[in-house]
Formats: structure tokens, C-alpha cells, sequence
């Protein structure tokens, strides 16, 4: 009993990484690059911070943050989710993201609402700031 009751403290000290968003759609070849593993991406997969979503050149992923931002990866992408925090309380955060190659369509969720400065999408040759709305990045 006592063990138990050790090994149930200990685990629940051990960081865990929050989600930050889920997967809404995936078609065609479509992953999640996370801690070294490749996940197939797939309806109901949670995103965490430091996610790559990758597409083939038919594949297609849709994610919603918990922020209410929306973001369509087009085919042939690479997007990695690089920095992501959020106060549901507050509705204040940071969301970067880096597009190294392929397109992206972002509808702005409450981060982007509250601060003009809070979400930034970086490119090979740019920063991007968002002020809100929907917008879209294409990296050849």
C-alpha cells in the first residue's frame, strides 16, 4: 500500500506537456514529428508545443488550438508549432510557428485577438506578425 501510494506521488510530479491543440482532418500522407518519432496524423490527435505537422504531396492536415485558432497545412508542408502558451483566463498567449516549405492558412483565435504582438509565423526569409483574421503563407 504504502508503495503505491509512493509511486502515485511520483508520478504525478513529472512534468506533462498540455495539449494545445487536436487534429481535425488528415488526408493523403500527412504526420506529426514529435520527440523524434514520426505519429500519423489522424482526427483526434492532441498537438503539443514543439509539434512538426508534415504532408506528402497529396496530404492535407487541419488543426484547431485551443485558442480557437484554425490551421490548414497544405500539401508538401513542413510547419513546426515552435513556441505556445495560453491563459484561458486571461484569453493572453504567444504562438509562433516556423514554415520551412509548403502553405498555411491561419483564422487568428483569441491570442492574436488580445495582443497585437503575440502571433508570429517565421519563415526561411521572414517574420510575419499577426493583427488578427485569416491569412495565408506560402513557402516554395
Amino acid at each position: 500500500m504504502l508503495v503505491a501510494l509512493v509511486l502515485a506521488c511520483f508520478a504525478f510530479s513529472l512534468p506533462a506537456s498540455a495539449q494545445i491543440g487536436r487534429v481535425k482532418l488528415a488526408v493523403g500522407t500527412a504526420s506529426v514529428l514529435r520527440a523524434g518519432q514520426s505519429l500519423p496524423a489522424k482526427p483526434g490527435l492532441t498537438i503539443l508545443e514543439g509539434d512538426t505537422l508534415v504532408t506528402g504531396a497529396n496530404g492535407r492536415i487541419g488543426v484547431t488550438f485551443v485558442d480557437n485558432t484554425r490551421m490548414s497545412i497544405g500539401p508538401n508542408s513542413r510547419i513546426a508549432i515552435s513556441e505556445f502558451v495560453f491563459n484561458p483566463t486571461t484569453r493572453k498567449g504567444k504562438f509562433v510557428t516556423r514554415a520551412d516549405r509548403g502553405a498555411l492558412v491561419i483564422v487568428s483565435g483569441q491570442i492574436a485577438h488580445e495582443n497585437r504582438d503575440a502571433m508570429r509565423v517565421r519563415t526561411p526569409t521572414a517574420l510575419l506578425g499577426v493583427r488578427g483574421t485569416r491569412f495565408v503563407v506560402s513557402v516554395p
